[in-house]
């Protein structure tokens, strides 16, 4: 029979750096002659600290607060131990600390663990993805108060009805206006993070389990907006007398022609624009989102607009192109769309989309190079942005057309099957050859 852990708390103490007569207050958990150690951050004069005993002598009501303290500190200590061994749990002097610090699984909270969470990824996601995950935190926040009426929850409290609650809430908020903030695939990143989140709790053995790993998410499809050829021609032939709108629209048709994103038009100076093994000018940058290395030949259209701006800047590291907020640009593009008459809703983003079909898809260039130009690592990516508008099926059904009426002049047509000179014997669709 496996013998009982041996148990014991002592206070000792340690010369203080603030004062040489003073002496600062630790206290020792021991279990099976393995120690931890906990600061209290309290002090007592060395004349008054009796070591026999583990308490300060003296009757002022300073000193009889202070043992009332230490009186505390060991009796819970001592509850620690005992839940542990409740619990079944490995009991060790750290096990027995870490219960007493609020540091074990059990002390966990959620706050403390998106908290953390959002600390250690913040150096190493992007600004941009790290900043989703503080909206999710802030939604977070907001359950927790709104919906629950608390200011936190331990992490051994979240289960499955917690996070369809958290679904729920998510589905019926509203913002100032009273109009609701998500849409179904915004409701479901939410959740995505949120599951990140959790995952490293699991990693960290603050959880036994994710209560997500019983939920599907269910993303709806749609259409990405892109502009047509005509909207496009209209967008760059349409005159605009307002400079910033002029600037913003020059900004937006540049990414219609190299596909890059607001960030990275942003961010694009005099040392991205190289000669290529091809004498031809190019752009050889790395996407702000993936890191991912893109290079990309500047067609007549995209030079144009660089040659354009390209003496406003002196430094080389000065962004070339007169961008300014991604608010604002979506703002003014907004403005630009009516002025142009196209019905449609414009983000920067929707030029990245117009590059893939209208640019590239639809003038034959294969969709493996689009993904390439678009510094995509996984072509299912490409193919979410890029679909095959009417004028592609109409020509392509023309080709085919073509092919299945046969040439004039008594060739092969489509279908067909040639003569067959080496007389074979035929067995259904089987052809033996002798």
């Amino acid at each position: 029979m496996k013998a009982k852990n041996t148990f014991a708390v002592s206070f000792y103490t340690r010369k203080s750096k603030r004062s040489a007569d003073q002496l600062a207050l630790y206290v020792r958990i021991t279990v099976d002659k393995k120690r931890s150690e906990i600061s209290l951050k309290r002090t007592v004069f060395t004349k008054n600290w009796d070591t026999n005993r583990n308490k300060v002598r003296g009757s002022s009501a300073h000193i009889r607060e202070l043992n009332a303290y230490l009186d505390s500190v060991y009796g819970a200590l001592l509850v620690c131990h005992r839940e542990l061994l409740e619990e079944h749990r490995v009991v060790s002097a750290n096990a027995i600390k870490s219960r007493y610090l609020g540091e074990d699984d059990t002390g966990k909270t959620l706050r403390d663990l998106v908290g953390y969470h959002n600390e250690k990824m913040s150096v190493i996601l992007k600004p941009g993805t790290m900043k989703n995950y503080y909206t999710t935190e802030r939604y977070i926040h907001r359950f927790l108060s709104e919906q629950l009426n608390v200011n936190d929850v331990l992490l051994k409290q979240l289960n499955y009805a917690f996070v369809t609650q958290f679904e729920h809430f998510l589905r019926g908020y509203r913002d100032a206006n009273n109009k609701l903030s998500l849409g179904n695939n915004g409701v479901m990143k939410h959740l995505e993070r949120f599951k990140k989140i959790l995952n490293l709790a699991i990693k960290m053995e603050w959880m036994e389990k994710n209560p997500f790993d019983q939920i599907q998410f269910r993303y709806l499809k749609f259409d990405r907006q892109f502009l047509d050829e005509e909207e496009l021609h209209r967008l760059e032939g349409t005159v605009l007398t307002n400079q910033r709108l002029e600037r913003i629209r020059d900004c937006f048709v540049f990414s219609c022609y190299t596909g890059l994103s607001y960030v990275d038009v942003k961010d694009l100076n005099k040392a991205n624009i190289i000669k290529g093994f091809d004498g031809n000018r190019w752009i050889s940058t790395k996407r702000e989102k993936t890191d991912v290395a893109v290079k990309v030949p500047l067609i007549p259209q995209a030079w144009a607009i660089l040659e354009k701006y390209w003496d406003e800047k002196d430094s080389p590291g000065e962004g070339l192109l007169p961008i300014c907020s991604n608010q604002k640009t979506n703002a003014y593009l907004k403005e630009i769309a009516r002025a142009c008459g196209i019905d449609k809703y414009l983000t920067f983003h929707v030029a990245r989309h117009t590059f893939a079909t209208t640019v590239m898809l639809n003038n034959n260039v294969p969709i493996e190079t689009v993904s390439k130009l678009l510094g995509h690592s996984k072509l299912s990516t490409t193919q979410i942005y890029a679909r095959v508008v009417d004028k592609k099926i109409s020509m392509d059904m023309s080709k085919l057309m073509k092919a299945l009426n046969g040439p004039k002049d008594g060739g092969q047509a489509l279908g067909t099957e040639p003569a067959d000179t080496s007389t074979p014997e035929r067995n259904g669709h089987l052809r033996v050859i002798k």
